[in-house]
């Protein structure tokens, strides 16, 4: 085959990649838009208790926010508790946090993990705090995030709705102030449109523990992180996949306003590279074979964008064939992001759209090769 007909089935090839993409996006978009918000529901379970899990190191800067939303949730505070699992902080959270508790109408609790080095802090938390936990629902949040005052109400209706095994709930940024932060903000909707489309469609594939919700009887039945304990992140999705596999049909996302949590955008570029670096490290490590082919199809879409930009400066494929390209990956891209922004209150950042979709191919391509150097760092600690 001449060098003219290998680069004619190249561009066959990524007309072909982009068109099943195309077709990709749009079923997540009809996917995401049957998500229905459940109704009101204000009667629970006389015996209906929720532990709230809040895994924490260094974060006296952000603690105080948090519990004073969860303070005034309007969860009845007899149906909730809170256990704030210290990491050995050197900066006064554990300090900041038994004296809020002191004068809190919610039950909190602040129970210090031993100081000792672990591969994957996150999941030691959780499995730790499983042992004292009370609730029959376990729901999951970090020390940096904010809650509307209906978040745990909210998470209750849903569970007693559905009888899910776990819920799936939105997150999104606070306020933007920068074009960083308005791009951070799209990428973020697209994983949790995503996330919550795979949901729709019975095939769990992405999850947040930044506001996760999950039967404890569903946990110790999963044997919580056992097989994947040693891995950095992923305290959310594979535990998502193991219950998922154990319950099909039982993972649900929540689709309510009153259940956004709200997190601060990465302010530098340091700490950006070392978390999205983490979760893309999940991709390898999948044993459930739906978000390892998605990963690798999106990987595969995102790169061949870029190789068709590349052989279009180099004069081997037409401009207006890349252009086309273009506009087959980016315009159900931009109905997809629209719908999933305008539901997290960010209508603000639909303008910030193409500059996003301009980014990401890189962004993709980028880190799915930098995950593969095992080592990755969280709150001043490498983890391996």
């Amino acid at each position: 085959m001449g060098s003219f007909g290998l680069i004619s089935w190249v561009e066959a090839v990524i007309w072909l990649l982009l068109g099943s993409y195309a077709v990709f996006t749009l079923a997540l978009t009809l996917l995401w838009s049957r998500i229905r918000k459940p109704a009101a529901t204000t009667t629970l379970p006389s015996d209906f208790f929720v532990t709230v899990i809040i895994p924490v190191r260094n974060e006296a800067d952000n603690i105080v926010a948090l519990l004073q939303d969860l303070d005034r949730q309007t969860l009845p505070h007899r149906n909730f508790e809170v256990l704030v699992m210290d990491d050995s902080s050197t900066d006064g959270t554990a300090g900041i946090v038994r004296e809020f508790a002191a004068h809190s109408r919610a039950e909190i609790s602040l129970i210090p993990l031993p100081d000792v080095r672990t591969s994957a802090p996150k999941k030691r938390a959780i499995e730790t705090a499983m042992q004292h936990a009370r609730g029959k629902l376990i729901v999951t949040t970090d020390g940096d995030c904010r809650a509307h005052p209906g978040w745990l109400q909210a998470i209750a209706a849903c569970y007693a709705q559905t009888g899910a095994k776990l819920i799936s709930s939105p997150v999104t940024f606070t306020q933007e102030t920068s074009l960083t932060d308005h791009l951070q903000t799209v990428e973020f909707a697209s994983l949790i449109g995503s996330g919550a489309a795979s949901m729709s469609a019975g095939y769990p594939s992405m999850c947040n523990g930044a506001n996760l919700a999950y039967e404890k009887a569903a946990f110790v039945e999963a044997d919580g992180y056992d097989g994947v304990r040693h891995i950095a992140s992923g305290d959310d999705e594979f535990l998502m996949h193991k219950i998922a596999g154990a319950h099909p049909g039982s993972v649900h996302f929540l689709r309510d306003p009153a259940a956004i949590i709200r997190t601060a955008p990465h302010r530098n570029w340091q700490s950006f590279y070392r978390q999205r670096k983490r979760w893309a490290s999940k991709w390898k490590h999948y044993q459930s074979k739906t978000p390892l082919v998605l990963a690798v199809y999106i990987f595969s879409a995102n790169f061949s964008l870029l190789l068709a930009g590349a052989l279009a400066l180099a004069g081997m494929v037409p401009a207006g064939s890349f252009w086309g390209m273009l506009a087959l990956k980016c315009i159900p891209e931009w109905f997809f992001l629209g719908s999933v922004l305008a539901f997290l209150q960010k209508r603000n950042s639909l303008a910030y759209i193409p500059v996003t979709q301009c980014i990401y191919p890189l962004y993709v391509c980028f880190f799915g090769l930098a995950a593969q150097k095992g080592e990755y760092e969280w709150k001043g600690r490498k983890l391996v």
